[in-house]
Parts: C-alpha cells; sequence; structure tokens
C-alpha cells in the first residue's frame, strides 16, 4: 500500500494518512503482502476513490470487503474486471437492476461506469487476504472508510448513501438523514437475496438523486465483448 490518495481527497482525507492507526494499517497490509497475495493490488486499493472524485459524489454504495479470489477485487465494491466471472451478490444486483428498470444484465461485471458518474462505490475494508473473507477486518480500515462517509455527509451538497444488509446499515449514525437520503435494504447476497430482489433500489435512488436536484444516474452497463 502505497497510501496515495487521489488529489480530489486529499483534503478532505489527508490527516488521516499521518494518524498512528494508519501507519500500523500500512505496515500490516505490506507484512500480509509480503506472505502471499492480497487484493486488491497496490495500485488499486483506492480505485474507488479515483474513480469517483470527492465534489462529484452523488450515491455512496457501501460494500464490506473486496472479493478474495484471484483477479477479482479491483477496488470498487461488488465490481468484478472485466473477463472476470460475475459472483453471485452481483448476478442479483444485475437481475434486480432488469426488474426495476428493465436493463439487462451486461456481459462484464465492471461497475466503472457508474463510478464514473458519481456512484462512489466504497468497501468498509479496503484489502484482503486471498481466500479469506474479512481477513483484513478490525484493522484500521474501517476507521479510514468511516471518515469518508463523513466527507460526504459533511458536505453542503447532500448525497444518496446505499446501505446493503445490516452492516452497512449501522453506518447510518454517521449521516444526517436530515440532509441526506438514506435508501436500506437487504443485501444482494444469496443469503438474503429473496428479501433483496423486489426492493427497488435503483428506482429508490434515482428519485432521491433527482430530489436532491441532480441528474440521475444511467444504470445501463455496456457489453465489452465484440
Amino acid at each position: 500500500m502505497n497510501g496515495t490518495l487521489p488529489e480530489s481527497w486529499l483534503e478532505v482525507l489527508g490527516e488521516e494518512l499521518h494518524q498512528p492507526y494508519f501507519k500500523e494499517l500500512t505496515e500490516f497490509v505490506e507484512e500480509e503482502r509480503a506472505r502471499g497475495p492480497v487484493y486488491p493490488p497496490r495500485d488499486e486499493v483506492f480505485a474507488a476513490l479515483e474513480a469517483t472524485p470527492f465534489d462529484r459524489v452523488k450515491v455512496l454504495v457501501l460494500g464490506q470487503d473486496p472479493y478474495h479470489g484471484e483477479g477479482q477485487g479491483h477496488g470498487l465494491c461488488f465490481s468484478v474486471r472485466p473477463g472476470v466471472r460475475v459472483p453471485p451478490s452481483l448476478r442479483n444486483i444485475f437481475k434486480e437492476m432488469k426488474d426495476d428498470l428493465g436493463h439487462p444484465a451486461p456481459d462484464n461485471g465492471s461497475l466503472l461506469p457508474w463510478a464514473e458518474q458519481g456512484v462512489l462505490l466504497l468497501n468498509a475494508v479496503l484489502t484482503v487476504r486471498a481466500g479469506e473473507a474479512n481477513s483484513h477486518k478490525n484493522k484500521g480500515w474501517e476507521r479510514f472508510t468511516d471518515a469518508v462517509i463523513r466527507a460526504v455527509a459533511d458536505r453542503p451538497d447532500p448525497a444518496v448513501f446505499v446501505l446493503w444488509g445490516n452492516y452497512a446499515r449501522k453506518k447510518a449514525r454517521l449521516i444526517d438523514t436530515e440532509r441526506h437520503a438514506v435508501v436500506e435494504g437487504a443485501h444482494p447476497s444469496p443469503l438474503s437475496a429473496k428479501l433483496f430482489l423486489g426492493s427497488r433500489p435503483f428506482s429508490r435512488i434515482n428519485e432521491a438523486v433527482a430530489a436532491q436536484g441532480h441528474s440521475p444516474i444511467d444504470w445501463r452497463l455496456p457489453n465489452l465483448a465484440e
């Protein structure tokens, strides 16, 4: 981990990089990388912040930790790089997108087009040991990503916070719900898919985005195959 934050986030998060906890976190992640594979790669740890500049965040979607399979996690929650098999949670997101908005599932799992429109795809924990979900939990990432959530929540410009599942819902305490919209629901994983499917989150998010005076998100995702 090189600790390099994108320029637009440095002003609001730069102090975090100098805190003792962040130094310990950096040392922990580097020790983990010395022992074996850690995802995502170093240059993609802050990919969500790079793809969605601070002043362009319309929607913040909170995930838990990166996918832990080879080549899966690339720094955007729920997203996988093109060419990687779409994981079950993302398949359910695509199924709900079709049922809610009529948009068919794309031939790939990259959510970068959403991020580029102002959807911050943030995991609460930004790294993971290969093959071991939650292996970097409670090492300091949560403190850093809570600071990300607070930074967006403290802006004058309102945003929509999407909290899927009990873990994400606990972060509602960081958000002024008088100024911001919160879209809560079940997690899209197969364990809670029955509650997630039919919840129409995409329509609800866009209604909230429009009510805040922003242009809605175009949730359609392009096919990348020739």
